[in-house]
Formats: structure tokens, C-alpha cells, sequence
């Protein structure tokens, strides 16, 4: 009998000591209390000083049975965040399926001094941990439900208004609707409010598998530039440069507008700040980057410094417009009205070449070009730009008549190894000269068919020349200024007219431009053939005899 009654009281214990914990927390331990953040002890504190009212709802909560558990307060201090949690029982009318949450802060911050959230509704349930994003400060907040009569209409059906004791600045990534329409999400490494050094990386998925591409505008006061972004798979990640220096970026991604691939609409938005002072120029693309399949690569931004040189690299999508015929890509740089063109060979639908900065120190505009196949003809070739960028040139030499340009490969081994074994032994530089003139002039015959049916192709250069062993002027020319440029004299071509449009070469000799024709130099053109028998006539000429059948009009680097 005592063990049945001392069974009866442990099981009396129990229950009661369940009854009187049902409503309350168990008392923390002095280790958990040590650990407790100081930010949120200091809002414990202050609401146990306040007299806290309990929350009332607006008119519009009794028409579509709203109520909230949580806050429960009309005004109480938190540390940093919020969490609204509540129902709707007639949530079946509403024209949406997103609660909107709209936060504003009494203070502007670095990024602004409003916030939105869109908390799903599910069976008439939300829930939204809201974040204090310009730190310490007073907030008021207001939850609305969707309108029952007309879409993206919206009914207050709660206010209230918090004081968040934390300093720090934290903010959540601001999501449209047009965000949950298409399944939107960022990595969770990607916040609301970052500080980065010069650059952030932008990753995420699309649940849509119909998006193909985004588009990031970059803001900072009245800059901005536009970014598109890849979309492959349903996922994206995409480097992001900080162009406008130190400060705070604004970051909108924007999804397709529902039923076009040309304009989008406002998805996302986030604040960047970036430390580095550094600042730098966007790329600036063509439609013509999308159209012919184009991704570059390097450079990222505009505006960085070279010395003398630069490599650029991209890709071309295969199913882009012209891209089973263009094997070679070209790059035309400018300054103070000066061009120099060159070309950039295509394997594997890959580019990865390096271009030079020949007019010495200063600031370069820079296009990246593709073949235009739909408008080139035999007489004449024609590029369309793809992508522009600005380089600063850090080397103080001009060597515009001494590097590698545009067919004029003075770089290459083959090219290289030639024109030693032609100058070798030669003292002066009239003798170099001599002999690559003799060389080109005796060795290279004269394409008629080529002549006759303009079928010049991009690709044309020394190194094709020196294979092929045949051209035109332009050919002649190419390979005659590689092996010049390559003996280490310089070097420049001429284009005018003689009989017709023609090429020819001047080289630096002796302090002056000495005047050659190899074209010329080879033989000549009888019944529309080529007699090959070669003359001094065309090297070093008289300049009045040279000028009654030669007339210049440009020179090309």
C-alpha cells in the first residue's frame, strides 16, 4: 500500500511541475545568461521598463478574419530583427498570394530609409522575419493583405513600431514578386548590405526555365551601367565590378518581363559598399555581342592600366550568328585619331590573343569587332562591333612602326627566324632592307584570280603569305613590313593608287622613309597573267619618278 501512495505523489509531482511550466520558459543558467548577446538583454530590459500595449489590429483584419501572434505589442525594442507571423481565414478572395510588409526607418541610412518584404501567403498563413536595416533607430512598420477586388492592391491590417538597440547594419535582399514569379533565389553568402573590395560575385538560381539571361544595373549617385547575365541551366554566377570607387553601390537584378526577352522588370535589390577607391569604366556591348554568341572573357572593366600591351580573351557560342565562319576576331585601338588594327585568331570558337598599345602613353578607346559576312564583298571587308572598353597606357615609347599590327605578324618564329637568316651579315640598314625586298619581290607570285575575283578573306596576312607564297599588294606588303619589323627597323604600309587601289611599303633608313614596291618589284600582268621578273626599279625610287604612277593617300600601322 506505501508503494501505490508514494507512486501517486511522484506521479502529482510531475504533473504539477508540467502545469506550472506550460507558460513560461525555463530559467536560463548563469553560463546561458553569460552568453546571452549584450543587444539582447539591453531589449529585454527596456521592454520589462515599458508599459507594453498590446496590439490592436485595423478595421480591415475583422473583414478578412486577420490576426497576428506575433509581435504583440504596439510598440516594443528588439535587437535587430522582427518576426510577423499571422492568418487570414478568408484568404481565398484575395487577389495576390503575397502579404506586403513595409518597414521605414526614422533616419536615412546608406541605403535609403525604406524596406518591402512580399511574405508568401500558404492557406491563408504567413510568416516573415523582417530585418532593422539602418541599425540603431526607431522603426514603424505596417503588414498588409492583398485586396479581394483588385490585384496589386493592398489593405493595412496591423501598424506598429519598433526601436532597435543594435548599431549594426544588416539588411535582407530586397525581393519583388517578380522574384517568387520566377523562382529567384541568391546564394546565402549574398546579402542586402555588403562591403566588398572592388568587385562581388553574383550567384543564384531560376526556377524558370524559360529565363536565358538577367539584367544588373549598377548605380552609384547619377552613374550607372547595365550588366547582362547568362543564365545556363537555371543557374548564374557572374563577377560583378564596383566601377564608381569607394562607396555604396545599388544592385538591381531584373528578371524578363512576362512575355519578352528585350525588357525586364525589377526583381531584386541589394547595396554594395565597396572599399576600394579604385575606380574603373563599364564595358560597353553592341546587340551584336548577344546576336553572334560573344562572351568576353577579360577584359571585366574598362579603364585599367597596360603597360605597352594587353591580352584579350572570349569565347563565341557556336549557334551565334557567324560563328562557323569566323576564325579570326580583330581589335582597332585609337587615340588622338590615330587607329591600329589587330587580328585575333579563332580556334575552338575561343579567342586568346594580345594587342598592342603602339601610340605611346595615354588613354585608348578600344573596340573588340567581328566579321560582318552579311554586308563583306570582294571589294570590300566589313566588322561590326561587339564590345568597347578604354585602356591606359603606362608606357612612355611610341612604337607604332615597330610592333606587330593587323596581318603583320612580326612576332611570329617563322616570321622571325626569315628575316635573320635574310639580314644576316648585312651592315646598314638600306642592306636589310635590300634584302627583304628581293626576297619578298622574288618569292611571292601574283594572285590574278584573287585580283579578278576579290577574294580577299579576313584572314590575309604575312604568315598566310608566306605559306601560300602568293597575294596581292596587300599581301606583298604584309609580309614585307613583318620581316622589316622583325629585323628591328621600322616599318609602316601605304595605300593610294596605281592604276587601281594599291599597297606598298616605307621603312626607316638612315633617318628617312625609304620607298618600296615588292608588288611591283615581282613582274608584271600580261593577258591577265602574272609574268614574274623581278626589278631594282620599285626599291628606293626617285620620288618624281615613283609619284608619276603611285599616288599615297594613307598610311596604315
Amino acid at each position: 500500500m506505501r508503494n501505490k501512495i508514494t507512486n501517486f505523489l511522484l506521479i502529482f509531482m510531475l504533473l504539477a511541475l508540467t502545469a506550472c511550466t506550460t507558460d513560461q520558459s525555463p530559467s536560463a543558467t548563469p553560463e546561458q545568461e553569460a552568453k546571452k548577446d549584450k543587444y539582447t538583454t539591453l531589449a529585454e530590459e527596456a521592454n520589462k521598463k515599458d508599459s507594453l500595449e498590446k496590439l490592436e489590429l485595423l478595421p480591415y483584419a475583422e473583414e478578412v478574419e486577420a490576426t497576428l501572434s506575433s509581435p504583440k505589442y504596439k510598440e516594443f525594442t528588439a535587437n535587430s530583427t522582427v518576426l510577423i507571423k499571422g492568418k487570414a481565414k478568408k484568404y481565398n478572395s484575395f487577389k495576390s498570394d503575397h502579404v506586403w510588409i513595409k518597414v521605414r526607418s526614422d533616419k536615412e541610412g546608406p541605403n535609403g530609409r525604406e524596406f518591402s518584404y512580399y511574405a508568401p501567403l500558404k492557406e491563408g498563413k504567413f510568416e516573415q522575419k523582417i530585418q532593422l536595416f539602418n541599425g540603431k533607430g526607431n522603426y514603424s512598420v505596417k503588414v498588409s493583405v492583398p485586396s479581394d477586388k483588385a490585384e496589386d492592391y493592398y489593405y493595412d491590417i496591423a501598424s506598429f513600431d519598433v526601436e532597435n538597440v543594435n548599431p549594426e547594419i544588416k539588411r535582407d535582399i530586397a525581393y519583388t514578386k517578380n522574384a517568387f514569379q520566377y523562382d529567384l533565389k541568391l546564394k546565402n553568402s549574398i546579402n542586402g548590405y555588403m562591403e566588398r573590395d572592388g568587385s562581388f560575385e553574383l550567384e543564384g538560381d531560376v526556377a524558370d526555365s524559360s529565363v536565358e539571361q538577367l539584367m544588373v544595373e549598377l548605380k552609384k549617385e547619377s552613374e550607372s551601367t547595365k550588366i547582362m547575365i547568362p543564365v545556363e541551366n537555371g543557374k548564374f554566377a557572374q563577377k560583378i565590378p564596383l566601377y564608381y570607387g569607394a562607396g555604396v553601390h545599388e544592385v538591381q537584378i531584373m528578371t524578363p518581363k512576362e512575355g519578352s526577352t528585350d525588357f525586364f522588370t525589377d526583381a531584386a535589390h541589394l547595396y554594395v559598399k565597396n572599399l576600394s577607391s579604385e575606380s574603373f569604366e563599364p564595358v560597353k556591348y553592341s546587340s551584336a555581342y548577344e546576336e553572334k554568341g560573344f562572351k568576353l572573357e577579360t577584359p571585366e572593366v574598362g579603364g585599367e592600366k597596360a603597360d605597352l600591351s594587353y591580352k584579350i580573351k572570349g569565347s563565341i557560342d557556336p549557334k551565334g550568328e557567324g560563328a562557323s565562319k569566323t576564325n579570326v576576331v580583330f581589335v582597332q585601338t585609337e587615340k588622338d585619331d590615330q587607329k591600329a588594327m589587330y587580328a585575333i585568331p579563332v580556334k575552338n570558337n575561343e579567342f586568346d590573343g594580345e594587342f598592342f598599345l603602339r601610340f605611346g602613353p595615354g588613354r585608348y578607346e578600344v573596340s573588340l569587332m567581328a566579321p560582318d559576312f552579311t554586308m563583306t564583298n570582294g571589294y570590300m571587308q566589313y566588322f561590326e562591333g561587339v564590345a568597347s572598353f578604354t585602356i591606359e597606357n603606362t608606357n612612355m615609347s611610341d612604337q607604332r612602326f615597330t610592333l606587330p599590327s593587323r596581318g603583320i605578324q612580326s612576332d611570329a618564329p617563322e616570321i622571325k627566324e626569315l628575316a635573320e637568316q635574310l639580314t644576316q651579315n648585312k651592315k646598314t640598314d638600306k642592306e636589310k632592307a635590300l634584302a627583304v625586298y628581293e626576297y619578298v619581290a622574288k618569292n611571292v607570285s601574283y594572285d590574278v584570280d584573287k585580283l579578278n575575283n576579290r577574294t580577299f578573306e579576313f584572314d590575309d596576312s604575312a604568315l598566310k603569305t608566306l605559306d601560300e607564297k602568293e597575294g596581292v599588294c596587300q599581301d606583298f606588303a604584309y609580309l614585307a613590313i613583318a620581316l622589316l619589323r622583325a629585323s628591328g627597323m621600322e616599318a609602316q604600309m601605304v595605300t593610294g593608287f596605281a592604276g587601281q587601289n594599291h599597297a606598298w611599303v616605307e621603312t626607316k633608313v638612315d633617318g628617312r622613309w625609304l620607298t618600296m614596291d615588292p608588288t611591283w618589284g615581282s613582274g608584271y600582268l600580261q593577258d591577265n597573267k602574272f609574268v614574274p621578273k623581278f626589278t631594282m626599279e620599285y626599291f628606293d625610287p626617285k620620288p618624281a619618278e615613283f609619284q608619276k604612277t603611285h599616288t599615297k593617300k594613307e598610311i596604315e600601322f
